[in-house]
């Protein structure tokens, strides 16, 4: 009963001199803690017209304002709220449907397996991007949900695939044997035996998962593809594109949306490596 504390502070002890790992951390959480109390600062919406046109930053106005008088400090402080809520929705839904099949592929084998992966190899294929256009034609009004359920559904695959190899690395195991000669039903069998030996490698999966959702977030966004209402980061860079804020010199209109999406995904990224080497005794700083 002593190992599993003791797995925790040794994890906890390398987590903590871990310099990636904190460094990746605390870059989301300061962001995040942005996004969630960010809005609450301001007395006013995120498109209200509040301030002149094309106003530099200032003490009024931190990021500046658009060309038409819209405060950019509070669509991106808003922003970041909606970025984060489509990354976490996308990457909570292609995870678990990743985990589903990449368990049930993995564990069953047979037929089943060879079901699962013939889906996962379509929807591997499938042209992403134009399947959006197609649903964009029949979709009048687009939410933060349902670009979140796209992404979940069109980005599991290769998550599919990595715990699929890994599950079937872990069936023919001892434990695994022993639970199923005891007549341990299968999803007891996976998800007490075979998910927590797994534990780390689904929460790497994850990481990733949260930074791709957010990337294809605001690129879609960036092309118009995007929610129509409410505003992202990536819905940011799309209006000061139209709106040609690049030719107007207003660079505080497509600078901090830009330079937010790149420090929250490239921390994910690193946070993802510093896990790495702290569940891997092999990659540990020592």
């Amino acid at each position: 009963m002593t190992a599993v504390p003791t797995v925790r502070r040794e994890a906890l002890h390398f987590a903590l001199r871990n310099r990636k790992l904190v460094v990746g951390t605390v870059i989301v959480a300061v962001f995040l803690v942005a996004g969630l109390a960010g809005p609450l600062l301001f007395d006013h919406g995120p498109n209200d017209y509040v301030g002149p046109p094309m106003a530099s930053p200032s003490g009024e106005f931190w990021f500046g304002t658009t060309t038409f008088g819209q405060d950019v400090f509070a669509q991106f402080v808003y922003g970041l709220r909606s970025t984060f809520l489509v990354g976490v929705l996308g990457g909570v839904l292609a995870a678990v449907v990743g985990m589903v099949v990449g368990f049930v592929a993995g564990y069953r084998g047979g037929w089943v397996d060879e079901l699962l992966t013939m889906l996962t190899n379509i929807v591997l294929v499938l042209p992403a991007l134009v399947v959006l256009l197609i649903i964009n034609a029949y979709l009048g009004v687009r939410s933060i949900g349902v670009q979140a359920l796209f992404i979940g559904l069109t980005s599991w695959p290769w998550a599919a695939r990595a715990i699929r190899a890994q599950t079937f690395s872990l069936r023919s195991r001892e434990f695994v044997d022993l639970a199923r000669l005891s007549g341990v039903r299968t999803p007891k069998i996976i998800l007490r035996e075979i998910a927590p030996n797994m534990s780390s490698y689904l929460f790497l999966t994850f990481i990733l998962l949260f930074g791709s959702a957010i990337l294809i977030a605001a690129s879609l966004d960036f092309i118009g593809l995007g929610p129509t209402e409410g505003v992202s980061l990536g819905l940011m860079l799309n209006n000061a594109a139209r709106w040609s804020a690049l030719q107007l010199g207003l660079w505080w209109w497509f600078i901090p949306p830009g330079a937010g999406i790149t420090a929250i995904v490239g921390a994910l990224y690193v946070m993802n490596v510093g896990l790495d080497e702290v569940f891997n005794p092999k990659l540990r700083e020592m």
